[in-house]
């Protein structure tokens, strides 16, 4: 089975991303609008009756931006856990009891093919689940907000073969830079987002051959850049002598505009 990866869009101002097994596809979050998801899956020539679902991560507008639309033009079903739901709906926004999919924290279930499992993880919303998801003897984990790697997230980080991890902010960049001091505290914390040298410390520790895939997701705009992000990993994989080896890649996804597709063919090779 070849598994099939695209990010639509990934930053603060919208995080949206498809993932398919050639005939049928689902969404994780939907924090664009409903146009901009069928306008740019148009372009991939992935039409919108194989999308199965959306993931939700958590209730922060950039990712749940297109959700209400999205589900009703298109019947969509959205999957996420009870208390998230709760935080999701809102006299501002409704869901179709029919669209609605309640899930439990690390508990599998099936879709499209798929097995997938939710975990929490750490951020400052009601509620915030990663996704470890397996399509035959591929396995891809979702983590794009959290303060930092906890213990219920680290075991699926691990254990992907493809990896979309979040690599907010430059502390250089975030310390010196115009936010105010609360914002920075908010975004430092436990609870806030992963900055480049925790999340490439991290992947330095893990990476392995089974590892093939690194995406480097959910980049601010004000206080990182795609350099910086990529020069701190790669300065943290040279101080313990690591070399990726042919079929490993690392790839920085757009905040704006869909990245290149990423496939995981049979064979597990990458192209």
């Amino acid at each position: 089975m070849e598994l099939t990866f695209y990010s639509l869009s990934s930053g603060s101002s919208g995080n949206c991303y498809y993932l398919g097994n050639g005939s049928h596809g689902l969404l994780i979050d939907a924090g664009i609008s409903a146009t901009s998801v069928r306008k740019f899956l148009g372009k991939m020539d992935i039409p919108m009756h194989t999308i199965t679902g959306v993931l939700v991560t958590h209730n922060h507008i950039d990712h749940i931006k297109g959700l209400e639309v999205l589900t009703r033009k298109n019947s969509l079903p959205a999957f996420t856990t009870r208390k998230i739901w709760k935080s999701i709906l809102t006299p501002h926004i409704s869901i179709t009891k029919d669209c609605i999919r309640e899930i439990h924290l690390k508990q599998k279930f099936r879709l499209a093919g798929y097995e997938i499992e939710a975990f929490p993880v750490c951020h400052d919303a009601p509620e915030t689940v990663g996704y470890h998801i397996c399509a035959g003897d591929k396995k891809f984990t979702i983590v794009t907000d959290l303060g930092h790697i906890c213990d219920t997230a680290a075991p699926y980080i691990k254990a992907a073969n493809m990896l979309v991890i979040e690599s907010n902010y430059d502390e250089e960049m975030l310390t010196n830079g115009r936010y105010p001091q609360f914002l920075k505290a908010r975004i430092k914390s436990d609870h806030g987002h992963l900055g480049n040298h925790q999340a490439s410390s991290f992947l330095a520790e893990i990476i392995n051959d089974d590892l093939r895939n690194i995406c480097l997701a959910h980049l601010s705009r004000n206080n990182n850049t795609p350099e910086k992000a990529l020069i701190t990993l790669n300065k943290a994989f040279s101080a313990r002598g690591i070399v990726l080896n042919a079929k490993q890649h690392i790839m920085v996804l757009n905040r704006d505009v869909p990245t290149e597709m990423i496939r995981m063919a049979e064979s597990d090779r990458l192209s």
